[in-house]
């Protein structure tokens, strides 16, 4: 049991007290009659408000535990010694409570930019190996459809590229859901995997690579993009299972010439949203390039923060002759790594990793403070 509450770091409580300011100025725009007047306006201040809601209620009720605390205090050292000692009896649960309500607001607080994020890319490359890294990076495909599953995720193909045995050389999905992006965003980085390809014959141990990219989805923000940089075209559409394949032109195909980005989007059977669809991923794809510019101009340990999608660093091995998935984030004050079951990660089970990285992210945006 606690014998003091210790407040909100100053940043943090700045933070807090920003995000309560910013609440109560969108209920007042709620009824602003520009505002009800614009369906797109309402909606998106409605989104937002919902998103501050559970924040800013947490944080009222963490400001009036410590008033309770604040009054206990008092009667506790009062002349009336039944009421003293009341107090004292109570002083101990209301410190109890605020301290969890405190480390419960940090959670929130710290979760909220990700949480905004409600869609966004995952793309997976096959690396080095040649057509055993695209057969890994197909198996990457396959962990992160069980996992999505699992979750009752939205995971729709965007578009993928196949391999001669059926792998992937790269494959671009549309990910939904609540918490999804919070999750999956500490995947963005290299993956290699060690084991005996189907086609070693002399049962040698191969070494090959995939990387994964995780592109928020930001529709609140403005990227602008000349036209005049962009060469865009219809293409032949097609799915996973060839429905409508090299029949009809409902694909759309996208070229950013100044960053070189490419992009063929065929999940729709309409060209139009097919467009819609290509024109988001390069949003995406920009804004991600833009943010990690800024990224490694702040410190060296936020930049070393876990999920921080530079595509070169390899963030784990899955070393299948040990039925090892070793995730080099992840290790104890002394160095060192720490290992999951490979055959458990690969069915898709990821919450216990994922878990872990959460925590790791906690206590870096913690020190940051």
């Amino acid at each position: 049991m606690p014998d003091t509450v210790s407040a909100p770091p100053n940043a943090l409580a700045r933070k807090l007290d920003e995000l309560t300011a910013r609440h109560e100025e969108l209920q007042r725009s709620m009824g602003d009659p520009a505002v009800l007047a614009n369906g797109a306006a309402l909606a998106a201040i409605g989104r937002e408000l919902g998103q501050l809601a559970p924040l800013v209620s947490q944080y009222a009720q963490y400001r009036k535990a410590l008033e309770e605390i604040a009054d206990l205090t008092e009667l506790s050292s009062g002349r009336d010694r039944d009421m003293a000692e009341l107090a004292a009896e109570e002083l101990g649960r209301a410190r109890t409570a605020a301290t969890d309500l405190l480390n419960a607001l940090t959670d929130r607080l710290i979760a909220a930019d990700d949480l905004r994020v409600d869609s966004f890319f995952l793309e997976i490359r096959a690396g080095t190996g040649g057509e055993e890294a695209a057969l890994f990076a197909r198996d990457l495909y396959e962990m992160y459809r069980r996992y999505c599953d699992s979750r009752r995720w939205t995971l729709v193909v965007s578009d993928f590229s196949p391999s001669d045995m059926g792998g992937l050389k790269e494959m671009i999905v549309n990910i939904r859901g609540q918490g999804a992006y919070r999750r999956l965003r500490f995947e963005a980085g290299g993956h290699r995997v060690q084991r005996v390809p189907i086609t070693e014959a002399q049962g040698r141990i191969h070494t090959s690579a995939a990387t994964v990219a995780v592109l928020p989805e930001m529709p609140d923000v403005k990227i602008d993009i000349d036209p005049r940089d962009v060469e865009e075209q219809g293409c032949r559409g097609g799915g996973p299972g060839g429905q409508n394949v090299n029949k009809v032109e409902t694909g759309w195909r996208i070229l950013h010439k100044p960053s070189g980005l490419m992009f063929k989007m065929t999940e729709h059977k309409s060209q139009a949203q097919n467009k819609e669809r290509a024109w988001a991923l390069l949003r995406a794809s920009l804004y991600e390039a833009e943010q990690q510019k800024q990224q490694a101009a702040q410190s060296s340990a936020r930049r070393a923060m876990v999920g921080s999608g530079d595509r070169s660093q390899r963030i784990r091995t899955y070393n299948f002759p040990q039925n090892r998935c070793t995730d080099h984030r992840l290790g104890g004050e002394g160095g060192g790594e720490k290992n999951f079951p490979l055959e458990q990660i690969m069915q898709g089970n990821l919450d216990p990793l994922i878990d872990a990285l959460l925590e790791l992210d906690k206590q870096q945006r913690l020190a940051a403070l």
